[in-house]
């Protein structure tokens, strides 16, 4: 373990509150690209930074590689890796028109005919079983909502306009309005492209019927206290220390922020008791766990020390989104 005296934790921070204790997590364990994702949130830190450190992971193709989404480990760009890229610009508000003008280049080139981003795919990262010619078209996978939707949703967001956003958005839109059994990942995608549709009454009302879709089906936890609802992330059967369970939501994953369409699918009262999950699952370490990533194998030690800061800075973005102190 490093010597703390090392951990720059602001004075002013109550030593033993939500921020100090995430902020000694990240600096301890954190890669330098969440090092400066965190710094950049919380601690008046430049976005310049954070730039620098995503660098390393881009390709020459226009893609995002070397475990940047650190489930998917190797050297080659995946669509999870560029998916990753664009949430980092974003936050820090640096999605110009030249980067996703790579990006898109990119996308275009891995993406199905119908303009959609295909499933993970974790052994086509590994050089060593990257199958030949696994560019080509008869190799990939069907187009999937969870791996399009988000970054589709983002480039919209940061008003983006390219020959591939206009296929893949189209892809979205009839993906969204034909969910009908939807996974928990579906559906936390489906948010994110709807928040930032340029169709705003279209995404209103696609967003409403899926609101309804997620209570009838029970796609979410409302009752935190309910047997089994919540068990420990490091203690339940099966589970991986550190991880939390892949497929059980609360209200505060699918409205990551109070502005998100999906608040509307639930009561004040309901938001409430989430977000109180949310804070209570800050573990000892200061930490929160690591969702699984929908698809991917499971993960070894290192990738999912990485994943954790990266979890931490989400869990710290959305209780202050929704104005909970993290004192």
């Amino acid at each position: 373990m490093a010597d703390i005296a090392a951990v720059p934790l602001t004075p002013t921070s109550p030593p033993h509150g939500t921020l100090a204790r995430a902020e000694r997590f990240v600096w301890l364990t954190a890669r330098v690209l969440e090092q400066r994702l965190f710094a950049h949130h919380f601690r008046d830190g430049a976005a310049g930074p954070v730039e620098t450190a995503l660098e390393a992971y881009r390709n020459a193709d226009g893609g995002y590689g070397h475990a940047l989404e650190p489930a998917l480990r190797g050297p080659a760009s995946l669509p999870a890796h560029t998916a990753r890229a664009l949430h980092v610009l974003d936050s820090v508000a640096r999605c110009d028109a030249r980067r996703a003008e790579d990006m898109c280049r990119y996308l275009t080139s891995v993406s199905t005919t119908e303009g959609a981003l295909t499933a993970i795919r974790p052994e086509a990262a590994l050089p060593a079983v990257r199958p030949a010619g696994s560019g080509d078209a008869a190799v990939r996978l069907p187009g999937a909502l969870s791996a399009t939707a988000p970054v589709v949703g983002l480039l919209h967001r940061n008003e983006v306009w390219h020959p591939w956003l206009f296929r893949a958005t189209d892809f979205c839109w009839q993906a969204v309005e034909s969910l009908d059994a939807a996974r928990p990942g579906d559906v936390v995608a489906a948010v994110l492209f709807l928040d930032h549709a340029p169709d705003r009454a279209r995404a209103e009302a696609a967003a409403e019927r899926l609101g309804h879709l997620v209570r009838r089906e029970r796609l979410v936890v409302l009752d935190p206290d309910a047997p089994g609802a919540r068990p420990a992330a490091s203690t339940a059967p099966g589970s991986v220390p550190g991880q939390t369970p892949g497929d059980r939501r609360f209200p505060h994953d699918y409205a990551r922020t109070p502005d998100s369409l999906a608040r509307a699918w639930f009561t004040d009262a309901e938001t409430e008791r989430s977000l109180d999950v949310l804070a209570a699952g800050q573990q000892a370490d200061g930490g929160w766990p690591a969702r699984r990533l929908p698809g991917a194998p499971e993960p070894a030690p290192a990738a999912l020390l990485e994943a954790r800061p990266i979890a931490t800075i989400e869990a710290l973005r959305t209780l202050a989104a929704y104005g909970r102190s993290l004192a």
